[in-house]
C-alpha cells in the first residue's frame, strides 16, 4: 500500500538512543528514505550546514546541544532553513510543544510513539511541505511592497534593503499578509494556511511568530507600520505607504 511518500529523499535523523535510532532507520528505509544519522547535537548541526535534507527527524534531548537549540541554529544559518523538521521528545506538556513549534519545528511527536504514527506524521509533514511549496510557485517570484521584498523561490526576505533571517513560520505568516495588503486575517485563518490542522498550535503562537516579525521587520517593533493588529480579530498589512 502507498504511503505517499516519495523514494529517495534524504532524511537526517538525530536520536540518541541508539535502539530507537535503529528502529526509526527501518522504517524511513523501507519507505525508500535515503537515511544519514546522528546521535549528538553539535555532529547533527555541523551535517545540517554541510548537506542538504529533505527531512530532519531531531529528538529534544541529546547530547552536547539540545534540539531546541539545533532547530533554531538550522532555522537561522544553515543549508535547511526551510527544510520540515518534525521533533521527537519524551515531554508531554503545552508548553514543550509550543517552545518546539516557536523554535522552528513544523510538527512535534511524543514518546513512546508507534510507527505507524511516526510515518504518517513524516508523510504529512513533507506533504504540507510540498503543497506550501507549489503554492508559492502559483504566485509571482517576488513580493514587492513599502520597502519590503519576499522572494518565494529562494524564501528570502529583504527590507529597506538589508536581508532579514526568517524560520519557515515566519515567512509563511509574512508572505501570508503581505500577498493581501489591507486584508484582515483571523489568528484562526492564519493557523490553517500556516500549519494546517494537523500540528499542535494555539492563537498565542500565531502572536509570537507576529512579534518576531515586528522586531525583524518594523523600524519600532511597538509602533508597527507593515504588521497591523485587528483587535479583536487577528491581522493584516498596512496597505499605505
Amino acid at each position: 500500500m502507498s504511503t505517499g511518500i516519495s523514494s529517495r529523499q534524504r532524511v537526517l535523523l538525530v536520536e540518541d538512543e541508539a535502539a530507537i535510532r535503529e528502529l526509526l532507520r527501518v522504517h524511513l528505509s523501507l519507505a525508500g528514505f535515503e537515511i544519514d544519522e546522528s546521535g549528538d547535537g553539535k555532529e547533527a548541526l555541523e551535517k545540517t550546514r554541510e548537506q542538504r535534507f529533505d527531512l530532519i527527524v531531531l529528538d529534544l534531548r541529546l547530547p552536547s546541544l539540545d534540539g531546541i537549540t539545533i532547530c533554531r541554529t538550522i532555522r537561522a544559518q544553515t543549508l535547511n532553513h526551510d527544510t520540515p523538521i518534525l521533533m521527537l521528545t519524551a515531554r508531554d506538556t503545552e508548553s514543550d510543544k509550543v517552545l518546539g513549534l516557536e523554535s522552528g519545528a513544523d510538527d512535534y511527536l511524543t514518546k513512546p510513539f508507534g510507527m505507524r504514527e511516526f510515518m504518517a506524521r513524516v508523510s504529512a509533514v513533507l506533504r504540507r511541505s510540498q503543497v506550501s511549496e507549489g503554492d508559492q510557485r502559483t504566485h509571482s517570484d517576488a513580493i514587492s511592497t513599502r520597502g519590503l521584498v519576499l522572494d518565494a523561490n529562494r524564501r528570502e526576505v529583504t527590507v529597506r534593503g538589508r536581508r532579514v533571517e526568517c524560520t519557515r513560520q515566519e515567512f509563511d505568516v509574512l508572505s501570508l499578509l503581505a500577498a493581501r495588503p489591507g486584508i484582515v486575517f483571523s489568528r484562526a485563518v492564519v493557523m490553517s494556511r500556516v500549519w494546517g490542522t494537523e500540528t499542535f498550535v494555539t492563537e498565542r503562537t500565531v502572536d509570537r511568530v507576529v512579534s518576531r516579525l515586528r522586531k525583524k521587520i518594523e523600524r519600532d517593533p511597538h509602533d508597527p507600520e507593515l504588521i497591523l493588529t485587528a483587535w479583536g480579530v487577528g491581522y493584516k498589512f498596512g496597505d499605505t505607504p
